[in-house]
Order: C-alpha cells, then structure tokens, then sequence
C-alpha cells in the first residue's frame, strides 16, 4: 500500500537526489501552476477531464466514476511504463490529494512501482506558499543591484549566483525581463509560479547573513513581489552598475535578438511612443523598421531609460548608494565581490565591540 506524506515533509525531501515528483493532473492544469521541479504524467488529459466534469454535475458521480475507470484502464499500460521509466523516490500529487492520486498510487503499487502520495496536493503546496509569504520576515542584509538598462544585471547576478552567492533571480522566477519588451520571446510565469519559485528559493538561503538581488519595480510581468521584499529592498545597500554605451546596447542584442521578434518588437515600442518627444520617437521607429537594430536599442536608452533609471536613483540617498563603474560584466562581479565582502568584514567588527 502506498504511504501519504504531509507537505512538511515532501519540502524537507524535495531537492535531494533521487526525490522525484510527479502531478498527475491533467497538462492545463500543469501549465497553469505545480510544485516547481515536478513531471506531468497525466493520469485523464484536458478533454476527458472535462468530460468526466461534465458527467459528475449533469448525470451522476456514478456514472463519472464508471467513465473514469474506462478510460483509465485502457491507458493503464502506458501509465505504467512511464513511471517505470523513472529512476528515484517517486511521490504523486493531484490538486487535494483526492481520487486521481489515490487511484494512480494504487494502481502503480499493484504493479509493483513503489509511490508515495502527497496529502492534501496542489492545495497543500499553495497554502504553506501562502502561509509563508504571509509570516516572511527578513532578518539579512539586502544588496541591490541597479544600473542602467544594459548594464547586464541579470548576467552578473547568475554569474554571482553560480559561484554560491545567496542570490535571488526575480526575472527568471517571473520569466519577464522587467520591462515593455520584457515578455518578447518568454512564456511569463504568473504569481502562483513566482511565488513558489521564490519562497523555496528564500528557503534555500535563509542560512545566510544577506541576499543578493536586482533591483525590481514591484511588478515584474505578471508578477507582484511581496511587499516584505520590496522594503528590504528599499532599505538595502544599493549598487549601481555604470558601463560603456557600446557595451550595454551589445548585451540587450545579444539578449533580446529583436531581428527574430520584429513584429513584437514594433508593437511593445508603440506602447511606449508617446512617452518620447515626438521627433525622436519617429527616429527610433524608422531605425526599427528599417533594420537598424543597434541604433533602435542605443536612441531607446538614451532617451527613454536612462531618464528614468537617473529618476529611480536620484531617490536613494547618497550614504545608502555605492556606484561601481566598469568596462563589463567580469569586471562587474569582481568588484561587487570586494564590496559585499568588505561590508561583511565591516559589520563583523562592529559586532566584536
């Protein structure tokens, strides 16, 4: 028989080798929010969901029930093989823990593919989301990252992040790049996703004496970051990232490839058109359409947002800001690994006296 294991649990296994998660809800139901890191093994697809649906409210639960086996028997070989094919600790879900996970983990026991099932699914996994977001409380020192758009923030931060530094990637977790263009060629996460996404990152780091993360608007595509963040954020070591003109339009084109998403390109820009004194806006929109890539990107920064990145830092005052100016992102990451490291010595010493 398989074993039910409650959310508190399944969050001190899951990460660890071997622990795979399965949702055996239907692929819609998956797309829209799951527990990050878990496969799509669905046990009724989205039409037989909703015909299933359709039978329990307008007929009979027995007759939905019936149906239901029906089809689950002739996919039952299928099934099967699938979760045959995975190697680890396999632990199935639903969206309460209900029906579809109970008759998965039985029918797999049966056939001898040893699973456990979470209790209470989805809906367990959002709430302990909720309850944490709701009782988050930082106790670590925040650095910002800031710089003009270009600078490439999102680049140095991974680079940071990848050498063990306690950093939070809000763009990847929102999947938006966090501007007009942001979304162009990315599927954005919406709030389900991003929440999840960053409590169990903040999980992951709350050993640590200080966070590392950009410094975000509240938004970011579909996403609303939690106001606790934000006034860590508003209240933390800001660094601002100065770089070569000719370095940072490189980035947003290597980045953002706008001769593959032209079209999307041209829509986002007349969103933002009459942002911009009109002469210039009909240069930058000529320079779109007429292919010239670099010069789109460089007169968009110079007179759209650069303006407002100057606005965002004239607002921090001067003891709470370190401006860093550098030729790339190497050198970039060098010097805030000095900075961070410096600032933690700093405060060692005044918590010696």
């Amino acid at each position: 028989m398989f074993q039910d294991i409650v959310i508190e649990d399944l969050m001190e296994l899951k990460g660890k080798d071997g622990i795979v998660l399965v949702d055996v809800r239907s692929p819609s139901e998956f797309a829209n929010s799951t527990i990050p890191g878990s496969l799509n093994i669905p046990i009724f697809d989205d039409e037989e969901r909703a015909e299933i649906g359709t039978l329990y409210k307008q007929v009979s639960p027995d007759a939905a029930q019936d149906r239901g086996l029906e089809i689950v028997a002739a996919k039952l070989p299928s099934f099967v093989k699938a979760f045959k094919n995975i190697n680890g600790d396999i632990t199935v879900f639903c969206w309460r823990g209900g029906m579809r996970s109970k008759a998965s983990a039985t029918f797999l026991n049966l056939m001898n593919v040893k699973v456990n099932r979470l209790q209470g699914g989805v809906r367990a996994y959002r709430k302990w989301i909720v309850d944490k977001l709701e009782n988050m409380d930082f106790s670590q020192k925040a650095f910002v990252l800031n710089g003009n758009t270009g600078t490439g923030k999102t680049l140095i931060l991974r680079k940071l992040q990848n050498e063990g530094y306690p950093v939070i990637d809000l763009e990847q977790m929102a999947n938006h790049r966090g501007s007009i263009f942001g979304q162009i060629g990315l599927h954005p996460h919406n709030q389900k996703t991003f929440d999840a996404l960053l409590v169990e990152r903040l999980e992951k780091l709350k050993d640590f004496s200080y966070l590392l993360f950009e410094g975000e608007s509240k938004r970011i595509g579909r996403a609303v970051i939690p106001p606790s963040l934000n006034e860590l954020k508003e209240k933390g070591t800001q660094i601002f990232i100065e770089m070569p003109m000719e370095e940072r339009v490189n980035h947003i084109l290597n980045e953002y490839r706008p001769w593959e998403y032209k079209s999307d390109f041209t829509e986002a820009f007349r969103k933002i058109k009459s942002r911009i004194h009109t002469p210039i806006a009909a240069q930058i929109e000529n320079c779109l359409q007429s292919d010239d890539f670099y010069w789109f990107v460089r007169l968009l920064l110079e007179h759209y947002y650069d303006p407002r990145y100057k606005y965002t830092a004239d607002q921090y005052p001067e003891g709470q800001k370190v401006t860093l100016s550098v030729q790339h992102v190497d050198e970039a990451v060098v010097k805030i690994k000095t900075l961070i490291g410096e600032s933690l010595k700093s405060a060692s010493k005044l918590a010696s006296l």
